[in-house]
């Protein structure tokens, strides 16, 4: 026997761990069922998104949102505006709901609406799943697609029959079992740059995740199962910077497409604003955007979208007993009336290039 095994004394216990269960993604779904109605609507939602990362519809896909939601009033007051917004300019862009209720945290924080959903660390994750399905729902009835971060697998199942794209993070574009969860899932992904700001393991991810892959997994009854995976052809590239700065630039949005195709990936890229792209100030976002948009309208179609963190007022707050309405507790956020104002101006560019286009046609 080990020594240092044999000299430990015998009282030495593993610390404890504490199990408490958590409903079925079967039983959740079957609380808060998605109608036929919202399910050929999220149909709808996907393939547009699909047509656009195809080229076969020239609007741009915005993702835009909250960074997180923590406030389900406020998220729903934003997507009021949002839905309203998405209406006038449906036309020129497809906007997307920022519905983020997982985030990633470098060591320890608030991780998220489905975590804790009462900002006080009780962690009541079932009433974070109930609630943050239940949120999805009415935005996808007031007709809008719902972006999501998918940063647990093991949630996934709670919510991806209401998802119309899906981030894979830049912590989490590296990662096998992410890249498996990606291949089986029936929308859109976009998979960020890694946090050096390189494009390699993107495109590593990109690759997995488009084909087949058997693996470890959780059916919705919540058994453990073997997992087998069509692949995922819907995936792009989403540029949002590294340790060593933006790269949203032409030069960077040029070796990015490089890139992707040296690894036989169709080039279509996404810019995250924010981010390193925007030196992690929200208020910087429209410089990023504007920036992005004139490369689209002098030719790039590599490029099909942004995206945005916007809230009902902008900046951010640390998380206390006395919140400000609609004010990000996460990153920093663009306010509403400057997000409104930023793609109102956005639309009537891409509005009249279409029509110089047609005129000349």
């Amino acid at each position: 026997m080990n020594a240092s095994i044999s000299a430990l004394p015998a009282t030495h216990t593993a610390p404890s761990v504490s199990i408490q269960r958590l409903p079925t993604a079967a039983q959740l779904k079957q609380h808060l069922p998605l109608s036929d109605s919202l399910r050929q609507l999220v149909s709808r939602q996907r393939q547009a998104i699909r047509a656009i990362l195809n080229g076969e519809d020239s609007r741009l896909l915005i993702v835009v949102g909250p960074c997180s939601i923590h406030d389900p009033v406020a998220a729903l007051e934003y997507a009021s505006h949002l839905a309203a917004l998405s209406h006038e300019l449906r036309d020129d862009m497809l906007l997307v709901m920022r519905a983020y209720i997982e985030k990633p945290r470098t060591t320890v924080g608030w991780k998220g609406l489905a975590y804790d959903p009462h900002l006080d660390g009780s962690d009541d994750m079932a009433h974070g799943l109930t609630l943050s399905r239940e949120l999805m729902l009415e935005m996808l009835g007031m007709g809008l697609p719902i972006a999501t971060e998918l940063l647990q697998p093991m949630a996934a199942g709670y919510f991806d029959d209401l998802l119309g794209w899906v981030a894979i993070g830049a912590r989490t574009t590296e990662s096998q079992i992410h890249r498996e969860m990606a291949s089986g899932l029936g929308m859109p992904v976009g998979f960020k740059n890694g946090t050096d700001g390189g494009v390699a393991i993107a495109c590593d991810a990109m690759r997995s995740a488009a084909h087949s892959h058997r693996h470890f997994g959780v059916d919705a009854e919540g058994h453990p199962a073997i997992i087998q995976t069509p692949g995922n052809p819907d995936t792009h590239l989403v540029l949002r910077g590294g340790h060593s700065g933006p790269n949203f630039d032409r030069n960077s949005v040029a070796n990015a497409r490089a890139g992707l195709e040296k690894n036989a990936i169709p080039a279509r890229l996404m810019v995250d604003c924010s981010h390193a792209n925007s030196g992690k100030d929200p208020l910087r976002q429209p410089d990023v955007f504007n920036d992005v948009l004139a490369q689209r309208l002098q030719g790039d179609h590599s490029l099909i979208g942004m995206m945005l963190e916007s809230h009902l007022f902008e900046g951010c707050q640390p998380l206390s007993s006395t919140l400000r309405y609609g004010v990000s507790i996460t990153d920093g956020c663009l306010g509403w009336d400057a997000t409104e104002q930023l793609l109102r101006a956005a639309a009537a560019q891409l509005h009249a290039q279409r029509q110089a286009v047609q005129a000349i046609a």
